[in-house]
């Protein structure tokens, strides 16, 4: 019996042993489940709240208008890539998940087409086109479905979770009935019953000492994100110092290149009255042709100034009728300054003499932005192409390019090329294949945005070692008739300024004031020069019959449109001239309605600007004395 009794004894040891092994494998195997199922529930969790945050940001980035909160939500949408990514890979060995996937990685794109012209429309200033479209994107149906695909990943899982629960839960009772059964042998379900005693001890020490080192885990976890947090911080600080070093060194190459044309058109000027000074007494002949080279001079330096404060956004935005091959034509000199002597120019004209309407400066910039980047994609050698053309496109030929005439625009360079992946976002606002400080992936995208806001379209025919061709489609327009030249001259000719008026001149700059007085005089005007505009006042009280008065814009006390605001319920009869070399073809309508006249002017120009300003002046006059 003692045998027999050892040896049942040994059996429900045996037993009870295999019995706790198999519950706690089936235990293990159940934890894992659990932890597989709440890490997927989890990462959909923080994927929604990623999505969240990437479209606040965007809120934020419409309202504001700040370009590093734009930088945030671009940041915040590509992390949501990144988990829907993970998401998959958790998802892998479950069948029926894979579908979700599929629906929420479509949906996930359909949203970021629909946020990046959102945020396009905003780097843009098109304030109130991001509101509309924001306010849209918020009840558009690819949000819905993304909420909607989460909530059903989650879901299924939790009824994942729960079977493995149910499973795991009938084993161990399955294991527990084995263990009762046992006990019926006495002394050994005693023993049974310390040795399982100590296995469960055992296992919530271990569990104990498994969730001391989950929270440390975690506390590691938590200063890691907040390492990469101020990082990250710092990092976009260094980011904006690099640009503004990329600015301030594009500033000073075009510096050095304006500095030279200007050197060479003094030199002009210089050499040319000297030489006429020289002449004058001997040879008045040749004395006058090198006055002409030395106003040639000067009208060259005049032109450069007007496309300097053309390029630097200072003229008024204009819609005209653009002949794009003489667009391109005249782009030639600032094109040879910028890309610099390594890159040469090869331009091509096929366009039947087309025209397109809009702005001039935003098409030249257009171009201009195209050419740099050619240039940087060749290194600084190479050769440029700009070909302009024009076509006839059927419906869908060229992207959303509807039927009909189209001028094409296109610049090709030698360079490396591009992948296919990457030429699909050269595009998207803030990318950029540059090195870190040498971009900041806005050029391409306000090219986009212009092509698109003129109804025309982009196309990129680029590939690795072939080059890349980045062509514009602008829908076509009818080219403005020129006006014949003789009656241009006798609309110029038609205003003629009465001789012997009294003119207050208002400059702070002595020697302009001193240029500006002679000038009048030499037309036969009495000219009073007032050097501060404050002392204005004081010359009007003290000559009773000045009959207009020239005034500069920009100057220190006081600006020459905030005089002469205060002097007009006073004076209300006295015509008024504005001269000023900073406001390019300035909209007379942003002056009060006066005339405006730009600097440098010639004594003809004075002359007509003069007449002009009187001219204007006298029906209002007339008015005033019929309705009193």
């Amino acid at each position: 019996m003692l045998v027999v009794m050892g040896l049942l004894g040994a059996a429900v040891l045996v037993a009870l042993i295999v019995t706790l092994g198999s519950a706690n494998r089936q235990r293990d195997r159940a934890l894992t489940r659990q932890a597989h199922s709440y890490d997927v529930m989890i990462l959909a969790r923080s994927l929604s709240g990623t999505i969240a945050r990437s479209e606040a940001s965007l809120g934020r980035y419409v309202i504001s208008g700040d370009k590093q909160l734009g930088r945030l939500y671009f940041d915040e949408w590509r992390l949501a890539g990144t988990q829907i990514d993970r998401l998959e890979s958790l998802t892998f060995d479950n069948a029926d998940q894979r579908p979700d996937i599929g629906a929420l990685r479509a949906a996930y794109e359909a949203r970021g087409r629909e946020l990046s012209m959102t945020a396009l429309s905003t780097n843009y200033g098109k304030n109130e086109q991001a509101y509309a479209r924001y306010y849209r994107a918020g009840t558009a149906p690819t949000l819905a479905a993304i909420n909607t695909t989460l909530d059903r990943l989650i879901a299924r899982e939790r009824t994942i979770l729960d079977a493995r629960s149910d499973a795991a839960e009938r084993s161990v009772e399955r294991s527990n009935h084995s263990a009762a059964t046992l006990a019926v042998f006495g002394v050994l379900i005693v023993i049974g019953a310390i040795m399982l005693g100590w296995f469960t001890i055992r296992a919530v020490g271990e569990r104990a000492d498994a969730q001391a080192d989950a929270e440390l885990e975690r506390e590691r976890a938590d200063e890691l994100t907040a390492a990469v947090e101020r990082a990250t911080a710092e990092l976009r600080v260094q980011e904006a110092k690099i640009r503004q070093i990329q600015k301030m060194e594009a500033v000073g190459q075009l510096t050095g290149g304006i500095a030279h044309d200007f050197n060479n058109m003094l030199a002009v000027v210089l050499g040319g009255l000297e030489l006429a000074s020289r002449q004058i007494a001997i040879d008045p002949t040749a004395a006058q042709r090198h006055i002409d080279s030395a106003s040639e001079g000067a009208n060259r330096a005049a032109a450069l100034t007007r496309r300097l404060l053309a390029f630097s956004r200072e003229d008024s935005l204009k819609s005209e009728s653009i002949p794009v091959a003489a667009l391109v034509a005249g782009m030639s000199d600032l094109l040879d300054r910028t890309l610099g002597n390594s890159i040469t120019i090869v331009a091509r004209d096929a366009s039947a003499a087309g025209c397109v309407r809009g702005d001039r400066l935003q098409l030249e910039n257009a171009v201009l932005n195209l050419a740099v980047n050619a240039r940087d994609a060749m290194d600084g050698r190479g050769v440029l192409t700009i070909a302009t053309g024009a076509t006839v496109l059927a419906a869908g030929q060229v992207g959303d390019c509807a039927v009909g005439p189209y001028v094409t625009i296109a610049i090709g360079d030698t360079g490396s090329g591009m992948e296919p992946a990457i030429a699909e976002r050269v595009f998207e606002p803030f990318f950029t294949t540059k090195a870190v400080g040498k971009g900041t992936g806005l050029g391409l995208s306000q090219v986009f945005a212009l092509v698109r806001q003129l109804g025309g379209e982009v196309a990129i025919d680029t590939a690795p070692g072939k080059g890349t061709t980045v062509t514009l489609y602008l829908l076509s327009d009818a080219c403005a008739a020129p006006a014949p030249a003789a009656v241009v001259e006798h609309a110029r000719d038609a205003v003629v300024a009465p001789v012997g008026l009294t003119i207050l001149v208002v400059e702070d700059d002595p020697r302009v004031l001193t240029a500006t007085t002679g000038a009048l005089e030499e037309l036969g005007h009495v000219a009073i020069p007032c050097s501060d505009p404050m002392a204005a006042p004081d010359l009007l009280e003290a000559h009773d019959a000045i009959d207009l008065i020239i005034s500069d814009v920009l100057m220190p006390r006081q600006t020459g449109p905030e005089m002469i605001a205060a002097l007009a319920p006073r004076y209300p009869h006295i015509a008024v001239l504005f001269v000023t070399g900073f406001a390019g073809e300035a909209d007379a309508k942003a002056f009060g309605g006066h005339e405006v006249l730009r600097k440098p002017f010639t004594l003809t120009g004075l002359e007509r600007a003069v007449a002009a300003a009187v001219a204007a002046e006298r029906p209002a006059a007339t008015q005033q004395v019929a309705a009193a």
